[in-house]
């Protein structure tokens, strides 16, 4: 498919967090919503509602058998004014809203909604430093400026002593199902994303192999700096990455939908009978090579729509391109790339110019089964261009 008219700059929206660009592309799906194709049994939706006293709620995270997903920036965004104001809620025994945890076989629990709530109280009531009140409404002239040591002891029994809710997700519940109902529930605050949940609801052994992944010098050469990223979509793309290569493209048809393709490889990661240790120092090298060869074919464009036609500078990363690419580049030689990079450069702009299925696979519903297939496809055949 050609064209003689000028090509137009695509129309890129880039996601923002707390009013910043992230430099990530932000997806966007078709209006019509699909059919369910596979509903849940009511019956294997299992939650339990149990009653803590926070001083009971915050000996359990001290003894790390109710986890505040380490690691987690994004539970710590809060600024000082609103973090106090919490506390002022608490000591005005205003009821706070429902806490969610997932439960585990062992019996532990991960927060998953009401992570920034919980996190807030702990480190006021048991954090090294902990922080003074600032900003109270109502409280200004007893409490302001006080942390909680310095607190009266009425006012430490009333936070000690304060009634939490929590529905609790029991661990019988199938990974799938219970990251459903995480999605259905997380309205509060500012909702935590896809991966943000899968954050909270894996184990750290799958946490760690995507952190080591995108802390690599590679990665972050190749991606201009996204490690370490804010809403943790560096890992999504490490697991997007992480999921095709253990499926392979076509793997992907067997589970029909991005969410469940990305939760069921967590899952895998999570257990070393599933992927072993040395299938995972394959993968991160497989990863690293990919983000080498990345570099060396598209220098700072990779992974991001990069049209033919006048210099518009660079759009956001594309966890679309990223896959796909990521994974095709990983099988070549780099010597071979370098020699052949400007064709495969043209080869690609070409397609993110004229070939209006390719933009579509890379723009909207980007998890819809033929348009996995056909990006991935393409840019096979785009990355064949010099030989």
């Amino acid at each position: 498919m050609t064209t003689s008219q000028s090509p137009a700059a695509p129309d890129v929206k880039e996601e923002h967090f707390l009013d910043a660009p992230t430099g990530i592309e932000a997806e966007t799906e078709d209006e019509e919503v699909p059919e369910i194709e596979r509903p849940w049994k009511p019956e294997q939706i299992r939650v339990n509602t149990k009653q803590f006293s926070l001083r009971n709620a915050l000996d359990m995270i001290d003894d790390e058998s109710l986890e505040l997903a380490p690691d987690f920036q994004r539970g710590r965004v809060w600024k000082h004014v609103q973090k106090s104001r919490l506390i002022e809620s608490v000591l005005l025994q205003i009821p706070l809203p429902a806490f969610y945890f997932a439960e585990d076989a062992d019996g532990f629990m991960r927060v998953v909604d009401g992570l920034q709530r919980l996190s807030t109280i702990h480190d006021f009531v048991r954090g090294q430093e902990g922080f003074a009140l600032k900003g109270l409404e109502y409280l200004q002239e007893t409490v302001e400026g006080k942390r909680f040591d310095d607190l009266p002891a009425p006012w430490k029994r009333r936070i000690n002593n304060a009634q939490i809710m929590a529905h609790v997700i029991d661990p019988t519940t199938p990974p799938d199902v219970m990251y459903d109902i995480f999605k259905r529930i997380n309205t509060g605050g500012t909702p935590l994303n896809a991966q943000e949940i899968r954050h909270c609801m894996s184990k750290d052994r799958s946490r760690s192999i995507l952190k080591r992944m995108t802390l690599t010098a590679a990665f972050d050469t190749a991606t201009n700096g996204l490690g370490g990223h804010t809403r943790m979509n560096d890992r999504e793309m490490a697991l997007r990455f992480a999921a095709f290569w253990l499926h392979g493209p076509g793997g992907y048809l067997d589970f029909g939908s991005m969410d469940s393709f990305l939760q069921r490889t967590t899952t895998m990661l999570d257990h070393p009978n599933d992927v072993d240790d040395a299938t995972v120092e394959q993968l991160e090298a497989a990863f690293r090579r990919a983000m080498e060869n990345a570099r060396v074919v598209f220098g700072d464009q990779a992974f991001r729509k990069w049209p033919q036609g006048p210099d518009t500078g660079k759009y956001p990363i594309n966890r679309a391109l990223f896959e796909a690419w990521a994974i095709t580049l990983d099988d070549y030689d780099p010597s071979d790339l370098a020699r052949r990079s400007g064709a495969i450069v043209d080869a690609a702009r070409h397609l993110m110019t004229v070939d209006y299925r390719y933009l579509d696979s890379i723009t909207s519903s980007t998890g819809d089964a033929r348009r996995v297939m056909y990006r991935f496809e393409t840019t096979a055949k785009a990355a064949e261009a010099g030989r």
